[in-house]
């Protein structure tokens, strides 16, 4: 019984996985039922009853994802092309779709993101997904590495986590001014404070870039810093990194206890290996540290 369950998680993963690596194709029921080894007539129903989410709208829905982070973080492509690229045929009817899920012109969006409603409407879409996600780890993904220090500028971000994303793209801004690109300089999150604290205005983490060049002063705050060197425990998560507090969670409560192993005094941290929308979002890569003594 568990091993026909698997294979149908499987089975049902294999169709969100082409669909993130095929958003520019045509993801009709004839293509993604072929790619479930499912009948046509109930492929439908079935992910429906899966995922909560029509396969017409989860497609829509990533594609819009992907088209917002484009005009959010990046600026290589016209609004008109990733209009394009989310399946739109004309500039004008991405610009309304857009407009009605998120409360903002498209040009709008890239200057300034608004993320209260970007977070509501995604909500339907990380919920999906987040029914096949991985949760549950072995000691044999953990391993124990030497790392060296790495010095870092930090921007901080403190408040309610609703907020990080207004800070992220913030961030990215600076970077880029900066000339400190990810595929050059390693990108860092530091967390100070858990995922979701009691209080959402104590929830802390640091924005951090790898770099060896002094910081001047800017308007953003950005400070200098350092990841110190030493023992790590490392867990490498591949695919959907946007909440990685399950492998944190095992990193404390699972396998430091059963290591016989002990934490040092700085935060449990991630290095961000590869980015969405870069690559497809189950194929982002991250790998959390928990620095040990």
């Amino acid at each position: 019984m568990k091993a026909a369950v698997q294979t149908y998680r499987d089975r049902m993963r294999r169709v969100l996985d082409h669909i993130d690596r095929h958003l520019d194709d045509d993801l009709d029921l004839d293509t993604l039922s072929v790619v479930a080894a499912f009948s046509k007539f109930h492929f439908h129903r079935q992910f429906t009853a899966t995922f909560g989410l029509s396969v017409h709208r989860y497609v829509q829905l990533a594609r819009m994802k992907r088209a917002s982070h484009q005009l959010a973080y990046g600026d290589a492509q016209s609004v008109t092309e990733i209009a394009m690229d989310a399946g739109y045929d004309a500039p004008d009817a991405f610009a309304r779709a857009f407009r009605q899920r998120f409360g903002q012109s498209p040009s709008s969006f890239r200057t300034s993101p608004d993320w209260e409603p970007w977070l509501v409407a995604f909500g339907p879409l990380e919920t999906a997904r987040s029914k096949l996600m991985q949760t549950t780890y072995t000691t044999n993904d953990v391993t124990i590495r030497d790392v060296p220090t790495t010095k870092i500028a930090i921007m901080e971000h403190r408040g309610s986590p609703e907020t990080l994303r207004a800070t992220i793209h913030r961030f990215i801004a600076w970077r880029k001014a900066a000339g400190l690109h990810p595929s050059t300089s390693p990108t860092f999150n530091v967390w100070r404070s858990e995922r979701r604290p009691a209080s959402p205005a104590d929830y802390s983490v640091d924005l951090c870039v790898g770099t060896d060049q002094p910081i001047a002063a800017n308007g953003e705050g950005i400070k200098a810093g350092e990841i110190p060197g030493g023992r790590c425990a490392v867990l490498r998560i591949v695919g959907y990194t946007d909440n990685l507090e399950p492998a944190a969670l095992y990193l404390y409560r699972d396998w430091l206890p059963a290591s016989g192993e002990e934490a040092r005094d700085f935060p449990i941290y991630c290095q961000r290996l590869s980015f969405f929308p870069e690559v497809p979002e189950h194929e982002t890569v991250a790998e959390l540290f928990l620095p040990l003594k």
